[in-house]
This record gives structure tokens, C-alpha cells and sequence, in this order.
């Protein structure tokens, strides 16, 4: 057993290799002119690879016990407490979407969208749509189509409706219930979805609206041009709205995502788009969209463990505690280390998941609300991840319109990120706007909210 004070740089090789290997595919692929070089070489493999260095960097202790170590880390109640939500969320995306969820929503939110706002109407729309499935993919993938006929009908600069697409997906992502980089951030702190939501929604509020007001600016008013509305039905609509009042009243999240699960499935056969059988199936392939963050999060949390294990944290919490002076620069410390993970792997989750261990010692060292750590972490990796070029969500937007649109030209107007980062730091260093994003103080002793 490795003395609980020990420190050692070497500890942190594992991680190092996972990043070095899947940026360093990523650089060279792009070099190579290929198209989403850093989503080519899968993660799961560079992440193996770091589990055997790992193993083999730790050879002097045995593999019996750095296997349990191991173990006990990839199969630790917050681990598996999450990669149980990671399932049941992939499956409920996957049967809402099949019934007609996403196509209704989508159609519902443009039906009411007057030709004068096209540009602030496509991010609220792309906002609600991210919220309600949890994903920023899907939502650009349903409306950049449709944000390109607009634009070339209305005559509007391509750019900033791509722009207010990728904010409000973002939006979403970074407050979805049901998004996998919540779902990673509260488990890796030991919080409670519901108080993330708060957290991140008092400095997501503030920017959005400050968003709109840029983009009436920026965006003159559109004289001309109209979407196509095509048909939807409000109760395909009703599971999305379901799972997020449930989840934002406190229900347990496991009830809430099996609940919207069975609603989408009794909807989706009442309707014939379902039956008894395509719905288990849909369940099956909701579980299996998700088995690369489930396996990265089996991985991660081994690797963490023996990290921790052989000192690892402890050098790494050491030498950022050197360049901390308190609570409020242990929480910028924090914004820093999620955006340049997040900068090196070109996926929230992931940087998410890598960060966790890490942040939750900085966490409880500074006596940083977890709460505020869970929303810190999401936030700026949701905000890297929308403005690097090289990220799913601007490569996916190139794909989606023919390359008629430069992503350069589009990152200025990604106004909406641009200011969450700005009322994220506010939240750090004005008192009472924290107490605003925080209800009550954190317990330490019980790991829970004062009250609860």
C-alpha cells in the first residue's frame, strides 16, 4: 500500500499518455487533410493504451494489487451510479427520437417563428431543442439544414445564424438533464442534478438574454423569408418536458429517466410509430450509443484510481495549490484546468471525466461548493468545445452546409459563450451573485446541501 502523503509526477504519466496519443492522432490526421481528425482515432483504444502504461508504471507493487486498485476505482459508486444514467439517457434520447420527439419538437418551436426574428428565433429554438434532448449534435443536426434555407431565403450572413445555432446547442449542453457532460460532472462531485441546473442557470440566463440583444444588433431584422413549418404533435413533445420537470423538482434521476422511457414508448406505440418490439430494440440501441463514454468512464476511473493511488493527485493538487491564493483563485484555476483539457481532447465529456478526481480535491482543499465545481467544469468545457475549430460541433456545421461557411467567421459571433464565461467568473467574485447560483450552504460533514 503507496503512503497516503506520497507525491509523484510520474503518477500522472497514464493520463498524459491518453492525452498525447488522442491529441496527437487528432494533429496528425488533420495535417492529413482528414475529415473530423479528432473524432477518427477512437478514445477508448488511446485510453487502453494508458491503462497498460499505467500498469506497467506501477509494476513494483504487483498486478494483483494494482488491479484492485484499479477496480475498486472503475467500479466505484459514483462510477457506476453514472454509467447507469449514461444508459438510460442514451435510451431515452433514442426512443423519444424514434417516436417523432425531436422532428415535433423542432416543428413546434419554428411554427412560431415570426420571419422578423429568424436569428434569435433559431437560438432559442436550437436552446429548447438541446435542453430537451441532451445533445448538441442532434439539435445542430436537425437545424443547421434548416438555418441555411433560412438564411439564404432572408439574405442573412450564413455566419451569425450558424453562430446562434452552435450558442444554443451549447446552451443546452451545458444544462440538459439528460446531457452526458451534467450527468459526468455531478456524479465526479457528488451532487445533485437538480442543484447543478440552478447553478449553471443563473449565469446562463443573463448571457442568453445579453445574447438576443447582440444578435438584434449585429442580425438587422430579416423583411423577408419564412421556414417551412412541417407537422407536430404536442404529446411527442411531452416526454422531453416531462423528464426536465421531473428531474428539476427532485425527483431521483433513475425514476425520472426510466418514467420518460416508458412515457416515450406508450406514445410511440399509441401513435404506430413503435411497437412492442422496435421499443425494446430502441432501448438496446440508446444503451449502445452510449458504450464509448460507458467504457471511457470504466477506464478513467481506474486510471484515477491508481493516479491517487501512487501520488499522482497529490503532486499535480500541490503544484496548482503553489499558484492559488484562496477559494476565489482555486475556482479561476479550476475554469482554466476544464478549458485546456477540454482544448487538448476536443470532448467535454471526456475532459469532464479526467478532470473529476482532480477537481473534487481542489474542491473540498478550498472548500469549493461541489455544487459550483460540478457547474464550473461543465461550463467551460461546454464553452471550449463551441469555440474550437477542430470540435464535433463546428466540423459537423462545415459538413452539414457544403462548406459554405468559414469557421472563423462564425466564432466572433458566438456571442453566447463569450458571456457565459464572463457571468461565470462574475459568480466567483461577487459575493452575492454566488449566493444567487447556490441555495444554502454545503454541509462537508454530510456531503449534502445544509437542510436536506
Amino acid at each position: 500500500m503507496v503512503e497516503k502523503d506520497t507525491k509523484s509526477a510520474l503518477a500522472l504519466v497514464p493520463f498524459l499518455t491518453f492525452i498525447v496519443i488522442y491529441l496527437g492522432a487528432g494533429i496528425i490526421l488533420q495535417a492529413q487533410g482528414v475529415e473530423m481528425a479528432f473524432y477518427q482515432f477512437p478514445a477508448v483504444t488511446a485510453v487502453f493504451v494508458a491503462a497498460i502504461v499505467a500498469f506497467i508504471l506501477f509494476h513494483r507493487h504487483g498486478i494483483h494489487e494494482n488491479f484492485a486498485t484499479f477496480a475498486r476505482g472503475a467500479g466505484s459508486e459514483d462510477i457506476m451510479t453514472m454509467l447507469m444514467i449514461f444508459l438510460l439517457a442514451g435510451a431515452f434520447s433514442e426512443v423519444a427520437g424514434a417516436m417523432g420527439g425531436i422532428e415535433s419538437t423542432v416543428n413546434l418551436c419554428v411554427s412560431f417563428l415570426p420571419p422578423a426574428w429568424l436569428v434569435v428565433g433559431m437560438f432559442v429554438i436550437s436552446a429548447f431543442l438541446s435542453t430537451a434532448t441532451g445533445t448538441s449534435m442532434g439539435t445542430l443536426g436537425a437545424l443547421v439544414p434548416i438555418a441555411l434555407g433560412i438564411a439564404n431565403a432572408a439574405g442573412l450572413d450564413l455566419s451569425i445564424v450558424v453562430a446562434s445555432c452552435i450558442g444554443g446547442a451549447m446552451f443546452g449542453d451545458n444544462l440538459s438533464m439528460i446531457s452526458d457532460t451534467t450527468i459526468a460532472s455531478t456524479r465526479t462531485q457528488g451532487v445533485e442534478l437538480k442543484d447543478k441546473f440552478r447553478a449553471n442557470f443563473f449565469c446562463a440566463l443573463p448571457a442568453a438574454v445579453l445574447t438576443i440583444v447582440l444578435m438584434l444588433v449585429f442580425a438587422p431584422i430579416a423583411a423577408t423569408g419564412a421556414a417551412e413549418v412541417g407537422s407536430y404533435d404536442l404529446l411527442k413533445v411531452l416526454p422531453y418536458v416531462l423528464v426536465l420537470v421531473l428531474a428539476l423538482v427532485g425527483l431521483n434521476v433513475f425514476l425520472v429517466l426510466v418514467s420518460g422511457i416508458a412515457v416515450a414508448g406508450i406514445i410511440g406505440i399509441a401513435y404506430g410509430d413503435l411497437t412492442v418490439l422496435t421499443f425494446s430494440t430502441e432501448i438496446w440501441l440508446g444503451f449502445q450509443n452510449m458504450i464509448e463514454v460507458f467504457i471511457l468512464s470504466i477506464f478513467i476511473g481506474g486510471i484515477a484510481e491508481l493516479t491517487k493511488e501512487h501520488g499522482g493527485l497529490n503532486w499535480l493538487i500541490d503544484k496548482i495549490g503553489g499558484a492559488l491564493r484562496g477559494k476565489r483563485s482555486a475556482q479561476v484555476g479550476l475554469c482554466a484546468l476544464a478549458g485546456l483539457t477540454d482544448a487538448a481532447t476536443a470532448n467535454n465529456t471526456i475532459a469532464i471525466l479526467v478532470d473529476g478526481e482532480v477537481a473534487r480535491d481542489i474542491s473540498q482543499k478550498y472548500r469549493i461548493d461541489p455544487r459550483r465545481t460540478a457547474s464550473i467544469l461543465d461550463t467551460f468545457t461546454c464553452i471550449v468545445q463551441g469555440l474550437i475549430p477542430y470540435g464535433a460541433q463546428f466540423l459537423l456545421v462545415v459538413s452539414l452546409t457544403g462548406g459554405a461557411v468559414n469557421i472563423l467567421d462564425v466564432i466572433p459571433y458566438n456571442f453566447y459563450l463569450f458571456l457565459l464565461a464572463v457571468f461565470t467568473l462574475l459568480s466567483i467574485f461577487i459575493p452575492a451573485y454566488e449566493k444567487l447560483t447556490l441555495k444554502g450552504e454545503w454541509d462537508w460533514e454530510a456531503g449534502k446541501p445544509a437542510g436536506e
